[in-house]
């Protein structure tokens, strides 16, 4: 005796909408696997046919072809057909219960054989099944098997979908109705099927203007740019469709521009002037064509040549183009009659190339309207320091050219302040001016190393220059000077000048970057104790040789006996901080803190190289009232940067702005900032922080830090002195007042706890602040140098000389950022551009880092 539950019903009713959509997909599967045949077949005979196969072959041939087509397709439509079968409720149900475990469809239809009168018995069948029926509740749909590898291991599917859609793109559906005219008993009378014609029109790429299919095109009034493509298709016999134009240029009047009883016409051409076009027959039509001129390209120069310090040229200019510039280049010619004919230029000179440059065009961005910076280093030009003339050519994508006017100026060259410097790079310059100087340029340099103790200093230059001279006379016995060897020994004699302009500063460079690498691998591998105190007293030596070479240098050059050691991003630096830092990576060192160490040794080194030496000030502008409002203004700025930096973190953190500051978080007052221990001893970092508060027990939150820096800031605006900058004074006065205002919308921010809003004020506090340091700089520099006995902070060509980052920046003193040097002048600066996106596109796609700087890189993505 059998018993069937009340459990199945409801449970089989619950998967109907799963159990339809696994029937939907055999159903597909199914008739996948029956036509695909079909639809391949189909797909590769329309694209046969929109590419005009037909026309191309013969009547006889096609008429075969598309018979054997035919009889394909219908004989793989009867067979799929054939073999096609409807998938019933109980497949589908099958399917679903294979897909789940125990298959609960099949338990829940089942019935109970045995013992379904003893009550027990009925218990424990019920439970199965309201276990099967729970876990028939969490049943999916089953996915079809659409894969047809097995049946196509040609994949002839896909080769037929893209012919179609290549077909698509770049042929004419149209075209498989032309095969209507070909069948028996089709004439004259056949109804076309599609167009009778086909016309483009497509501008120049570097235009950037779309093409125009004149089929659909309403207006017939359309203006195009010049050197516009026009394309035109007629699939009818001239007896029927004809076409006039008049834009082309070849005729005046108008004519037949296509003749014939070929069954497709086509006509290329190029829109040179505006006109009309015109197709007479049925369904022609008429267009008033209007070309717009394109205008040549313009250039200009944007303001005068500069030198820079190491005898590199800087020449602005500004480029324009109705669409874009493809290239441009200066070129550089020698200007004889501002020349003065003494000494070794005397000689008639050898024939010199042209000098030309390419100029920099924008990486990124618009070209049809840019300025840019053409940065090249001529020094080792025999022109170098001579009268030229200068001219600058564009052109642009349709080969027009533009120039500017002709400019005459001295081509900027590298100097030589040490005499003896000086001369060998006159002998250079006059034995490549021409090698009749030949015997002079011998002469001198024999001269110059006939006594040379006290004279010659550097023992290393003296002996390459008596090389370079045995070269020299040794060809000059030949009689005629090889130009090759002319060149040699003239790159030998550049060497010379330079070695003996720059002293030993190249190699004590050198040697601490040696002492360096040593100290830093004697780290990594884990050195004795003694090893690494030998090789730390190396690095303390080559470092002072080097700072030595550098004040040696800035006295031969400047004439100072009391130099600066600064930093090229304005930052003062003494001998006692540098001990200070050599004596922390020792510390660290015996402690064991290797990493530490080694990321403040990697510091020391870029410190080390972007050091410079400068003229001092004599002290008075150190101790005025001027010197002592930039160095409050400057902490103030580092303050609001350590503050706004703070912030940020928080931010990232999900904080608000009164929260309490976390003691020793890494960067903030208390704590190790990078570990380093040197968070205390850093320059600047311990004052910036006065008037803000710190503390390890009670420590101020953002909002009250912020108000202290605003009540430092106007006290400092109270104690501005009066420079006698006129515009200037009043500029940093205003800036000053708008930092302050900004300060105060960041601390009411920072009290209400909107992070987001507190962030701008502060970048706008920052902003201003720094506005306000360029002006009073500015006033303060143009105050010093109309004082008597301040000349010599003036460059030799009439510039002062501002203090430039490793990037070439201006930074520092002023607490900008800024540059006017054009950053793309490497030789491989593509290279780096395409590596700094990629790392970017990297960046950008690791979904560990936060928020925050994943939407920052891709702000930084979309602009390229």
């Amino acid at each position: 005796m059998t018993q069937k539950t009340p459990t199945t019903a409801p449970a089989l009713r619950d998967i109907r909408w799963p159990l339809r959509i696994t029937w939907a997909g055999m159903v597909a599967e199914r008739v996948t696997r029956g036509f695909w045949p079909v639809w391949t077949m189909l797909s590769a005979l329309i694209a046969a046919l929109s590419f005009g196969l037909q026309e191309s072959l013969s009547v006889e041939v096609f008429w075969i072809g598309l018979v054997l087509s035919l009889s394909v397709l219908v004989g793989g439509l009867a067979i799929g057909i054939r073999r096609f079968r409807v998938p019933s409720r109980q497949d589908a149900m099958a399917r679903l219960d294979a897909s789940l475990p125990g298959r609960p469809i099949a338990t829940l239809t089942d019935q109970q054989a045995v013992g379904g009168k003893d009550p027990a018995s009925a218990l424990v069948w019920r439970a199965h099944l309201e276990r099967m029926a729970t876990r028939l509740a969490g049943a999916q749909p089953v996915a079809p098997d659409l894969r047809l590898a097995t049946r196509d291991p040609y994949a002839l599917r896909y080769a037929a979908l893209t012919a179609l859609v290549m077909a698509l793109l770049f042929g004419s559906v149209w075209k498989v109705g032309t095969v209507a005219t070909d069948m028996p008993g089709a004439g004259a009378s056949a109804a076309p099927v599609g167009p009778s014609w086909e016309a483009w029109l497509e501008p120049p790429r570097y235009t950037g203007k779309p093409s125009l299919y004149l089929n659909t095109l309403e207006d017939d009034a359309v203006t195009v740019p010049e050197g516009t493509r026009v394309t035109i298709r007629l699939y009818a016999p001239a007896s029927e469709l004809s076409f006039y134009e008049s834009v082309s240029g070849d005729q005046l009047a108008e004519s037949p521009a296509a003749s014939g009883d070929a069954p497709v016409r086509a006509m290329d051409f190029e829109a040179a002037r505006s006109g009309t076009l015109t197709i007479e027959g049925a369904g022609g039509r008429e267009w008033l064509i209007t070309v717009q001129p394109d205008a040549a390209p313009a250039v200009e120069f944007a303001g005068t040549i500069s030198r820079q310090a190491d005898g590199v040229m800087s020449q602005p200019f500004t480029a324009r183009d109705d669409y874009a510039v493809l290239r441009g280049r200066a070129e550089v010619r020698l200007d004889a009659s501002r020349l003065q004919r003494r000494h070794g230029l005397a000689a008639e000179p050898e024939p010199q190339e042209t000098l030309v440059y390419d100029l920099p065009l924008p990486f990124a961005g618009s070209r049809a309207d840019f300025t840019e910076t053409l940065v090249e280093d001529a020094s080792k030009h025999v022109w170098s320091n001579l009268p030229v003339k200068i001219r600058l050519f564009v052109e642009d994508a349709r080969g027009q050219f533009g120039q500017s006017e002709q400019r005459d100026i001295i081509l900027p060259g590298r100097r030589f302040f040490d005499p003896l410097a000086a001369a060998v790079a006159e002998m250079r310059r006059d034995l490549l001016w021409s090698r009749d100087n030949g015997k002079r340029t011998a002469q001198i340099l024999r001269a110059i190393t006939h006594r040379p103790e006290g004279f010659i200093r550097n023992e290393r230059a003296y002996l390459m220059l008596r090389v370079a001279m045995r070269r020299l006379d040794g060809g000059l016995e030949s009689g005629s000077l090889d130009p090759d060897l002319r060149d040699e020994v003239a790159e030998a004699l550049w060497e010379v000048a330079i070695l003996i302009e720059d002293g030993g500063l190249a190699d004590a460079l050198e040697k601490m970057r040696q002492a360096q690498e040593r100290l830093a691998e004697a780290i990594r591998n884990g050195a004795s104790p003694e090893e690494i105190q030998k090789l730390m007293d190396d690095l303390k030596q080559a470092t002072n040789d080097y700072i030595r070479e550098l004040a040696e240098n800035a006295q031969r050059e400047g004439g100072t006996d009391e130099p600066d050691r600064r930093a090229e991003n304005g930052q003062t630096m003494t001998g006692d901080q540098l001990q200070q830092m050599m004596d922390e990576i020792q510390r660290l060192m015996e402690e064991g803190r290797m990493a530490e160490a080694q990321e403040l040794l990697d510091q020391l080194s870029r410190m080390m190289e972007n050091l410079r030496v400068t003229q001092g000030e004599g002290g008075s502008g150190e101790q005025s009232p001027g010197g002592q409002a930039m160095r409050d203004l400057q902490q103030t700025l580092r303050g609001q940067q350590q503050l706004s930096d703070e912030a940020f973190r928080r931010l990232q953190q999900g904080g608000r702005g009164g929260s309490e500051q976390q003691e020793g978080e890494p960067g903030q007052p208390g704590g190790s900032g990078d570990g380093s221990g040197l968070s205390q001893n850093q320059p600047g970092e311990g004052e910036a922080q006065d008037g803000i508060g710190q503390g390890n027990g009670d420590q101020p939150s953002l909002a009250e830090r912020q108000q202290a820096l605003r009540d430092q800031l106007a006290q400092q605006e109270g104690r501005l002195p009066d420079t006698g900058g006129g515009d200037l004074d009043e500029a940093a006065r205003q800036a000053l007042r708008d930092a302050g205002r900004a300060m105060q919308d960041a601390e009411g921010a920072l009290r209400d706890g909107d992070m987001a809003t507190a962030l701008d004020r502060q970048a706008e506090a920052i902003r201003n602040l720094r506005e306000g340091l360029r002006n009073l700089g500015e006033a303060l520099a143009q105050n010093r140098q109309d004082q008597p006995g301040n000349q010599g902070q003036a460059q030799a060509d009439g510039t002062r000389e501002v203090p430039r980052d490793p990037l070439g920046r201006t930074a520092g003193n002023l607490g900008g950022i800024d540059s006017d040097r054009n950053m793309l002048q490497g030789r491989d600066v593509y290279r780096r551009a395409i590596d700094l996106l990629d790392e970017l596109r990297r960046r950008s796609n690791d979904r560990t880092r936060p928020q925050l700087e994943l939407d920052y890189l891709r702000r930084l993505l979309d602009r390229f």
